[in-house]
Parts: structure tokens; sequence; C-alpha cells
């Protein structure tokens, strides 16, 4: 079982001069989901390398026991500092692919022509994705076979317009993404604001948050199994 997970490589949260990039627990937690079912896990980001962190996210109070964990794990650490460059992947070979978020991925791999293919053939070829609180994202220009927007038709969830307003970002993302998911079509869920809530339709696996990470990273792997 061989899956990909892909990060931004952006670190700049917008003109307000802070930073930004992915979200520590939405990496961490699906990270352990699958190394802890045996899967063989490969990190790509689009410029490769240390992909940044958002400092929101090592807060102490953003901590679970995945964060916890991974910062105890040398192995996961030079593993996450050593990314592939996301343009030298090929979807060849991954069983899945799923993308952590933070407020990273709406700059650059919203409009990522590579990330763009690499959807469109696991699409094509029925096996899961995932995404989680801000990186559905990545769906933004993604495109089915049949030239429409990949979640067109598919009912989804992503970091809701009011809890982008709770964090004070709103006036400073590229785009709001529940706009940008029901302007591509998809049918647009959402629970209450940082409670969890993931959905899966198909092959596409959504969360709503960093509280939906670990829960859609399940999710993911029992479509894997079932298959």
């Amino acid at each position: 079982m061989k899956i990909l997970m892909v990060l931004t490589s952006h670190d700049r949260l917008g003109d307000t001069g802070k930073k930004t990039g992915f979200w520590l627990e939405e990496f961490a937690a699906p990270y352990y989901v699958f190394k802890d079912a045996g899967a063989q896990i490969t990190l790509a980001s689009p410029k490769g390398g240390q992909p940044p962190l958002d400092p929101a996210s090592d807060a102490k109070d953003a901590q679970t026991p995945a964060t916890d964990r991974f910062k105890e794990d040398a192995a996961a650490k030079a593993a996450l500092a050593d990314t592939a460059v996301l343009a030298s992947v090929s979807a060849d070979g991954f069983d899945a692919v799923f993308y952590p978020g933070g407020h990273g991925p709406l700059w650059d791999l919203a409009d990522d022509r590579h990330s763009q293919i690499l959807l469109g053939q696991f699409a094509a070829s029925g096996r899961p994705i995932g995404a989680v609180c801000h990186a559905p994202a990545v769906f933004k220009d993604a495109k089915g076979a049949d030239g429409r927007p990949l979640v067109a038709g598919k009912t989804v969830t992503g970091f809701s317009n009011t809890e982008e307003e709770a964090a004070g970002l709103t006036d400073v993302v590229p785009f709001l993404l529940e706009d940008m998911l029901k302007s591509s079509g998809a049918t647009y869920r959402k629970a209450a604001d940082w409670q969890p809530h993931v959905i899966v339709d198909g092959q596409l696996v959504t969360g709503q948050n960093p509280a939906s990470s670990e829960e859609a990273a399940e999710k993911l792997l029992a479509l894997l199994k079932a298959a």
C-alpha cells in the first residue's frame, strides 16, 4: 500500500507580513494513521525539501498526541525535511493521495498544474483522494476526464466561511474555500465550527478542519482496504 502525501510550499500569509504553511496536526495525524497501517508513504511539495510549517499550528494549544509523537520521531522529521519536488512525482504506483491543509495550499497548490494532473489521474483510475481543511483548495481548477470540475456533483466539506471569519482571515485569503467548492458545482456540507466533520463521496474524502484530519485519513484507509 503506497500513499502520496502532498504538502504546500507557500509560507506567506497574504500581505499581512505573517507566516503560514501546512498545519502540523493535519500532516501528523494522517501520517501516523497511514504509517501504523503499514503504508509506504511518499511526501511531496511544489518546491520539494522542507515544507513551511504554519507557526500557529506549533502553538501549545494546537498540539495533539500525533503532533507530540511527530516531534519525537527523527525518521518522520527527516522525511518531511526532504519532500520530493511535486513535478517529479508520477501518479503511477500510488494507491491513494492525501493533501494536508493549512492556509498555504490556497496560494500554491490551488493553481499547481502538476497537482491538477495528478488529481485527474487518481480520479480517472478510481483511486482514493483525500484532502482536509484548506487542502480542498486543490480542487479549484482540477478537472475530471469529462472536462468538468473534479468536484462537480460531489458532496464535500472543507474549511467553512464562518471558520475563516473566526480566524480573522476572510479578507486575507485569495478566495474562500466554501465559496469555491460551491462555484465548482459541489454540494458543500459543514458541521459546527471546529467540530470534526468528514464526508466520503465515492473515492473522494474531505475533512472540514484540523479536528477532522485523523478521521479523514481513517476513511481514506477504509476505502483502500475495501478495494
